[in-house]
């Protein structure tokens, strides 16, 4: 047998290799997201809350601009993240009657703008709790079955990558605003009650087929325009003592995380502990970035408003690419852009 025939043989196996490899290595085929407003695509538009952003001047940026009930200009991390998989560049909210489970088979969104891991947090605007988000979840379960038949739904289920983001209104909207919460617990007490909830949350979703899932901790809450308004005495610096809680509580649920893939066997989890950082970095640096404005947001006075106080009568800024923040409390679509790409390789190399 000459030289270049076993070349050739050895070639050909290492392709059949490869080949056999690529087919058992299964992609992400669709990504499904839990949280908060900072990953909501619309699905407070259709509920009865005064939480929505499906008017003008949101969505301007976003294609055709329009507004989809984001809580940004433009889009949103899970829309970028989708993208970098090789899905759709938008992921649809799941109460929007104008998608479908064809729709939905490969990205959807279940989040709730103002919503939080303790169900008190979600009583304050009248939003969609997170137990009720798992609740769509398993409808949506039972839709995608009925679609792609019951072997097909069980691989999206567990091939799927699976994003949380949330926990900031739970101190900001609640244990920081109404004293019930302060009057039970401790600030430290109260991250711990949280993470006992992301514990339940995060094994219910184990149990019903998640496997992939990324956990993203809260920002730097203190840096928020909302809140450095209120900081008259601190010259409307970032309030370090929340931005002290974010770190504490994300160590916690970074912890967390570790303690799950322990217990659960088949869990392949990641906590995003990069975002408060990348945030961090942005607003102390925000010239870096191509920022100029990291204390006031885009739309009206830049200082308190956001949702209806956030609309089509609303002086914006000409170029929202300049500010960190869109509305008070969320950033542009610049920003989680940048936040996204920084995260993008990390999900990637872990989870495709």
């Amino acid at each position: 047998m000459g030289y270049m025939h076993v070349l050739c043989l050895f070639f050909t196996q290492i392709i059949y290799i490869l080949v056999l490899v690529a087919e058992t290595t299964a992609n992400v085929p669709a990504i499904i997201v839990f949280g908060d407003s900072s990953v909501d695509a619309g699905n407070n538009n259709v509920i009865s809350t005064v939480l929505k952003s499906n008017f003008k001047p949101y969505g301007r940026d976003f294609e055709g601009g329009r507004p989809t009930g984001r809580f940004c200009n433009g889009r949103i991390p899970p829309d970028f993240i989708s993208e970098a998989f090789g899905l759709k560049p938008a992921i649809p909210a799941y109460l929007d009657s104008q998608y479908s489970i064809s729709d939905f088979a490969t990205g959807v969104c279940f989040a709730s703008a103002g919503t939080g891991y303790d169900n008190a947090t979600s009583n304050v605007l009248n939003v969609i709790p997170l137990w009720k988000e798992l609740e769509y979840y398993k409808d949506y379960q039972k839709k995608l079955r009925a679609y792609v038949g019951e072997r097909k739904a069980n691989e999206i289920f567990s091939e799927a990558l699976y994003l949380m983001s949330l926990g900031t209104n739970d101190f900001l909207e609640n244990y920081y605003t109404f004293p019930t919460r302060r009057s039970q617990f401790t600030v430290r007490q109260y991250e711990d009650f949280l993470v006992g909830l992301a514990r339940n949350f995060i094994t219910k979703l184990y149990h019903l087929g998640g496997r992939k899932i990324s956990l993203t901790g809260v920002p730097p809450m203190g840096c928020l325009p909302l809140e450095r308004t209120t900081n008259i005495m601190g010259q409307h610096d970032c309030i370090q003592e929340y931005n002290k809680v974010a770190v504490e509580f994300n160590g916690k649920l970074e912890g967390l995380v570790s303690e799950l893939k322990r217990e659960l066997p088949e869990l392949r989890m990641l906590f995003t502990r990069t975002v408060y950082d990348n945030v961090y970095q942005i607003i102390r640096n925000p010239a870096a970035y191509g920022f100029q404005e990291t204390g006031k947001a885009c739309c009206a006075t830049g200082t308190f408003e956001m949702s209806y106080l956030c609309n089509e009568h609303s002086i914006t800024c000409p170029d929202a690419n300049k500010y960190v923040f869109w509305d008070a409390f969320h950033p542009t679509e610049r920003t989680n852009q940048i936040i996204s790409q920084q995260l993008i390789p990390t999900l990637l190399a872990e989870f495709q």
